[in-house]
């Protein structure tokens, strides 16, 4: 079973404050389908590494590989493959979810349908065709607003378990594990760690669920434009995390309608001047009321809600896999390992060109390694999923306006993933900035040589050809 692309978006329209309901159920679409898409000793730690208290036991028995990012402290497990680990913590990881299905059920008043027991009987069977088969009913079910009383918070129960298991069906097991103890062990004590609901999300929460030792709370910052999951956080964190407010929920939405209906207003009326609409932003008017869609809108409300998350848990300290979509967290953002912190900035780890250098020589080290695995190929998961780090790290820099740290970033992502439409824009955003267009056409022409019906990589090289003229 493919993964879901992270493209996609909801064809129905959502309302504003009348109609949160449906935009809420319109952008979950979009939070479902962007689930389906994502170092060890021998190596002197890097000046860039994090103290780690990463959960113990989150590997096999074999010597480690090398990795540019310290995956921290991991226990052995005698005469278990990686293979062999992974299935039991996917195994581990559903009964726990199922679990937590009943006591929310209970709380809701609404029980678990029997459905979803076959579905979570399956999971801990390991029986990956029959609960996927089974997942996609209910997604269908669920987006055509059949079986609605079965979609509370106790659904996302469900939505994670499947994406763990799409991550262990995917992944080679030990390349698995070292993705995971590599973002884990970059976390310090008490942070909470925020990932893309890709392999981000899955494969981090994953072994941090399963594992001996202190647990990080873990958010799938993708999802929070919908309103059960907020409410599933409030019961998966309880005491451990101030969860959003269904005020903060509403303003979130309504700012946002309202400041995309002025972006329109302008448009409209200024057709000379430069679009306010972002690529990727449905916005229109109908029967007086705004009507929005796409991933932008969903990123855009998102960034809202997990600023009122962070607003509402001060004393706490927010990594993440990927805060490119939130540019406002940009300016107090810095490095921690392979991912970023929000909102941790200060004197001792403030972002300066030193230390993003220290990152590339890390990230060239983590390169070398993944690239030379057989088990991964230009397309696999891994390559893509750490392509993905590297750009984030990468748009991090250029927001600090070290262009140079940008371009070799970006280079890098290409690098694990010649064709990942995002690197190659920022990337050869930079060269044509430089009026380096002879080079920008040539990575884009080789990435269109192994993808040519990429539409994405062909509307790029259009654009540059506009410019260049």
């Amino acid at each position: 079973m493919k993964s879901q692309s992270s493209e996609e978006t909801p064809r129905e329209p959502v309302r504003p404050r009348a109609y949160v309901v449906m935009l809420a159920a319109a952008l979950l679409v979009i939070s479902l389908l962007l689930w389906h898409q994502h170092n060890h000793h021998n190596v002197p730690a890097s000046t860039n590494a994090q103290p780690s208290t990463a959960p113990k036991g989150i590997t096999n028995n074999k010597v480690p590989v090398a990795r540019g990012f310290r995956p921290g402290a991991v226990a052995t497990e005698p005469n278990l493959s990686a293979k062999e680990i992974v299935t039991r913590k996917v195994r581990q990881f559903a009964r726990n979810r199922r679990k937590l299905a009943h006591e929310i059920a209970k709380q809701v008043n609404k029980p678990v349908p029997p459905e979803f027991e076959q579905f979570f009987d399956a999971a801990e069977a390991g029986n990956y065709d029959e609960m996927t088969a089974l997942y996609q009913s209910f997604r269908k079910q669920r987006e055509t607003g059949a079986s609605e009383s079965w979609y509370g918070p106790h659904w996302h129960t469900i939505v994670e378990t499947q994406g763990v298991a799409d991550a262990a069906h995917t992944w080679p097991a030990q390349q698995l594990l070292d993705y995971g103890n590599s973002l884990l062990g970059a976390l310090r004590p008490g942070m909470i760690y925020a990932g893309s609901a890709e392999t981000s999300f899955s494969i981090p929460t994953l072994l941090n669920e399963t594992s001996d030792g202190d647990h990080f709370t873990t958010v799938n910052q993708s999802a929070l434009a919908d309103r059960t999951y907020i409410e599933y956080l409030r019961y998966l964190h309880k005491d451990r995390l101030s969860s959003i407010t269904d005020e903060q929920s509403d303003h979130a939405f309504e700012d946002y309608l309202k400041d995309a209906q002025k972006r329109l207003q302008h448009d409209q009326l200024f057709p000379n001047e430069p679009k306010q609409i972002r690529p990727g932003e449905n916005v229109r008017v109908e029967e007086n009321r705004v009507q929005v869609s796409g991933q932008t809108a969903v990123m855009s409300i998102n960034e809202k809600l997990l600023q009122a998350l962070m607003q509402n848990n001060p004393g706490l300290s927010f990594a993440l896999a990927d805060p490119s979509p939130f540019p406002s967290l940009s300016a107090n953002a810095t490095l921690l390992g392979p991912i970023t912190e929000v909102g941790g900035q200060n004197q001792q780890n403030v972002l300066t060109p030193e230390r993003a250098n220290q990152a590339l020589g890390d990230w060239r080290v983590t390169m070398q390694q993944v690239l030379s695995d057989p088990e991964t190929t230009d397309t696999s998961d891994p390559r893509k999923a750490y392509s993905r780090l590297a750009q984030s790290q990468a748009a991090l820099f250029l927001a600090h306006n070290y262009a140079s740290e940008a371009e070799q970033a970006y280079q890098i992502a290409t690098q694990f993933w010649p064709a990942n439409p995002e690197a190659l824009a920022g990337y050869t955003k930079i060269l044509a900035d430089q009026n380096r267009f002879d080079e920008a056409l040539r990575i884009v022409d080789n990435a269109l040589s192994a993808n040519p019906v990429n539409n994405r990589l062909t509307e790029l090289r259009q654009n540059l050809l506009k410019r260049g003229k």
